[in-house]
């Protein structure tokens, strides 16, 4: 790897000094090369693109990388790009253009990698933003730092995809500025040009953002006219600034959508101590509604049928952690009737649902940031698989249930199916799948005078279930019927994570795919007299080209 960069230097000619603290060079092919050790500090580096300032980050240049992130130039072809670096100069030496980033070989084949899950090419990723369908494609936009594994340089990835499954990173969106680094949001499709930022026949794609400083967070506007591809940020940004409103900075993560009934723009913003009400007619100029206290970053905010009743419909707030509330709201004020409840639990945070999903499909569907560390790797976290989220009545009355989207079920292969086993028969079953990277289980098992019990895979648990306590993977969990001593359980496996959803999704948890160091006894079932009244395994096919 080291020698490549060197070659390709020599190829470029004298217009890429290698030696200097700075360099300039023409644009030539797709990608931008940076090598990047985790043991170097961060510097500032800046890019200019015929003589203006194009974008400046912090990265951990290095010549000796632990691996190598790109930036996407194909916007610049034929340009004169000069990268600035205040760090020690022998790392930008490395850097070198090419139409392929570096590793491409073994990309997506990494051996952390999440095979079935969305992960991005290098670097890190956290919230989900700007969610959102369109002319046939979801959009998925993401916290993201393209230039190292860690947390930094907040911009807007995005990556898109036809079935909510199989995803295509696209360039990055939305580029820190002088307002502040790309702090979370959503995206809507403004079909009645309430902006002013479409043209006849092409409605704008608008995203709603946080800008955060070192003073304040701000919110503000960017609008599309090609489907996300490239974006314009509104010359009257910030859109709202309420620092002083609430003598707090934290003032971020804007959710907004179209209320029909009173046609106009809502956003559900967190501020301070809870999620604040906007409303707005042009997506521009906002006016302060009200504030429910008890919430913390990324909310959200949509109605549901309760059992698929469209004359019995609630509206459900929630935050970050996916603790959620209950209630009625008016277009202006959320009054809370239920709540607060759990719903997922683990890994999973500051989870967004979709926008403008078509009437005649009505899902309400979500995607979470995977707090899933994939250590020693180019690239850090993922997404959980997309849910759909439905209103059910329970014995303690309406609570969110959260369940795979059909469209995940095409990755199954055929599966295997067996009925009344013991632990030691069902555990015989299993052993043939224990070194499986991708998998999908399915089983309901009975507990007898058991009081713990569960499904483990070398060691970690996968289910583990407390009756005594109405503990399930740590977190309370009661069964509908409160006498019942059987639980279902359906657990996707992925290369590095493990989802788990109890119950046709009354509760659903996430971890990292962990073994205990040193076990190697595969699947296995545990409790005492447990009976596994059904088991069906299947593979699961990856989504990578």
């Amino acid at each position: 790897m080291k020698t490549i960069p060197l070659l390709l230097l020599a190829a470029l000619g004298a217009g890429f000094r290698a030696s200097a603290a700075d360099t300039t060079f023409t644009v030539t092919k797709r990608y931008i090369n940076l090598p990047v050790s985790q043991r170097s500090e961060r510097s500032v580096m800046k890019f200019s693109v015929n003589g203006a300032e194009d974008r400046h980050f912090r990265i951990r240049l290095s010549a000796e990388p632990d691996y190598w992130v790109f930036v996407d130039a194909g916007a610049w072809k034929g340009k004169k790009l000069r990268v600035e670096f205040e760090g020690g100069k022998e790392g930008l030496g490395m850097i070198y253009q090419d139409d392929r980033i570096a590793g491409q070989d073994s990309l997506y084949r990494e051996h952390r990698r999440p095979q079935y899950h969305f992960s991005t090419r290098r670097g890190w990723i956290n919230d989900p933003n700007g969610m959102v369908f369109y002319e046939g494609e979801y959009h998925l936009f993401y916290q993201h730092n393209p230039y190292e594994r860690e947390w930094e340089n907040m911009t807007w990835g995005h990556a898109v995809s036809r079935d909510m499954v199989h995803w295509e990173e696209l360039p990055v969106a939305l580029h820190p500025d002088k307002t502040g680094t790309m702090f979370s949001g959503s995206a809507v499709i403004d079909h009645d040009n309430t902006s002013g930022f479409g043209k006849p026949g092409k409605p704008a794609m608008v995203a709603l953002y946080t800008a955060d400083s070192p003073d304040r967070e701000v919110q503000c506007v960017a609008y599309s006219l090609d489907k996300g591809r490239s974006w314009t940020k509104y010359a009257g940004n910030p859109v709202i600034d309420s620092k002083e409103k609430w003598n707090s900075k934290d003032t971020r993560d804007p959710r907004v959508f179209w209320y029909a009934p009173s046609k106009h723009w809502v956003m559900v913003l967190n501020e301070r101590d809870g999620h604040s009400i906007y409303t707005s007619h042009d997506l521009k100029k906002w006016d302060y509604q009200s504030h429910v206290t008890g919430f913390w970053e990324c909310p959200d905010l949509f109605e549901l049928p309760v059992d698929g009743d469209p004359d019995n419909r609630k509206w459900v707030m929630y935050g970050a952690s996916n603790t959620y509330m209950i209630g009625q709201f008016d277009g202006k004020t959320f009054t809370p009737e239920h709540g607060k409840f759990y719903f997922s639990a683990g890994s999973i945070y500051a989870a967004q649902t979709f926008n403008n999903i078509p009437a005649s499909d009505g899902r309400r569907i979500q995607i979470g940031w995977g707090r899933i560390p994939q250590q020693g790797m180019p690239f850090n976290n993922m997404m959980l698989l997309p849910t759909e989220l439905t209103l059910r009545n329970t014995k303690d009355g309406p609570r969110l249930f959260s369940y795979p989207v059909r469209e995940v079920l095409q990755l199954r292969d055929s599966s295997q199916k067996w009925a009344q086993l013991t632990t030691d028969e069902a555990n015989r079953r299993l052993a043939d799948f224990g070194n499986d990277d991708q998998l999908y289980i399915k089983t309901t098992i009975r507990l007898s005078h058991a009081t713990d019990a569960g499904l483990s895979l070398s060691g970690q648990r996968l289910i583990g279930y407390d009756m005594n306590f109405n503990m399930l993977n740590g977190m309370f969990y009661s069964p509908q019927n409160p006498t019942s001593m059987e639980l279902t359980a359906e657990i996707w496996l992925d290369r590095s994570s493990v989802e788990v959803f109890v119950d046709g999704g009354a509760f659903s948890w996430s971890a990292e795919r962990k073994a205990d160091a040193g076990n190697t006894e595969g699947f296995r079932f545990w409790g005492n007299n447990v009976t596994v009244i059904s088991l069906e395994v299947a593979r699961v096919r990856g989504i990578w080209p």
